[in-house]
């Protein structure tokens, strides 16, 4: 299927079911590939539209330039959005993610700014300095801030994402699990499933060592992309029934098996995702279907310990 421009080839990613990962007398697992989209990840869907919506009410200009903060993921897909339509992209982000991604979004034609980290870990603290730079940025004239944490219009970027899993399921979904940044994806689309059975049942997944949803303390942590270190501004928890913590260390060995064993290269969030979605199947057992997101690709962190000499851990 051919289309007219980068950015109508943004979603209707395929879905697919574990096999080796998922232990006997469980639910069905289905993974989608939003890693499928044109700069590898989820974000895409949210970028494009924000940035429309900007468009839309006068909040971006032609010309102007666009202001984020940015773990890498939403940054490359702004970059991308901004490029195709001819806007410049002023990103903050951070040695705590992945060269990769930072190499990713200057080839789009960002501009970055880097905010170092303490040790290449997530913590409140960076997030915030980051959130701060940004905002610094944005007072300069022709600027629009498109300020992930609290802009609303990017969870009716995830509405389609939903509505594609209902449809790819068959119509068939007891359980959606979604690791927490911004919070948007996992309001998103249980919105557009709830909308065709209200008994969709939704987990949210965080980092063991910065558990603050789940009531513990905030804290370091090497899940790239998500848990920022305080509540996201659009939590919403009354669409959540639970949360699942996941340490580093199985996030990171499970994104290993998902490459070694399903041959799935995805990165740590979605290694994160899959094991609170393996716990939920075990749980829901085999009459269940349960569908989590893998969120990014792994050619994203090739350079970094969750892949790199990778026969290490064999």
């Amino acid at each position: 299927m051919s289309v007219g421009n980068v950015l109508q080839a943004i979603g209707n990613t395929p879905l697919v079911q574990l096999r080796e990962v998922v232990p006997p007398g469980s639910a069905r697992v289905l993974v989608k590939l939003e890693g499928a989209n044109p700069t590898g990840s989820m974000k895409d869907r949210w970028a494009w539209t924000v940035i429309e919506r900007a468009e839309a009410d006068g909040r971006l200009s032609p010309g102007g330039t666009v202001v984020e903060y940015t773990g890498g993921n939403t940054g490359a897909a702004l970059a991308m959005v901004c490029t195709a339509k001819g806007y410049r992209t002023r990103l903050v982000t951070s040695d705590a993610f992945s060269q990769e991604k930072r190499d990713h979004m200057e080839a789009l034609g960002a501009e970055l700014t880097i905010v170092p980290s303490e040790g290449g870990l997530t913590t409140e603290k960076l997030i915030r300095e980051m959130i701060r730079v940004a905002d610094q940025i944005s007072d300069e004239p022709g600027s629009f801030y498109s300020d992930q944490l609290n802009n609303v219009d990017g969870i009716a970027g995830y509405f389609p994402l939903g509505e594609e899993i209902w449809k790819q399921t068959g119509e068939r979904v007891d359980a959606f699990v979604q690791s927490v940044g911004t919070a948007q994806s996992l309001r998103g689309v249980m919105e557009a499933l709830c909308q065709h059975d209200p008994d969709v049942r939704a987990t949210a997944v965080e980092p063991a060592e910065s558990a603050v949803l789940s009531g513990g303390e905030t804290g370091a942590h090497d899940i790239e992309g998500i848990a920022i270190g305080y509540t996201p501004p659009l939590w919403e928890p009354s669409l959540v029934d639970e949360m699942q913590t996941v340490s580093t260390v199985e996030a990171k060995e499970m994104a290993r098996r998902l490459a070694g064993e399903e041959a799935l290269l995805a990165g740590t969030s979605s290694g994160a995702n899959v094991v609170a979605a393996l716990r939920v199947a075990e749980r829901l057992g085999p009459e269940a279907t349960v569908v989590t997101l893998l969120v990014d690709s792994g050619i994203k962190y090739l350079s970094t310990d969750l892949y790199k000499s990778t026969r290490q851990f064999r």
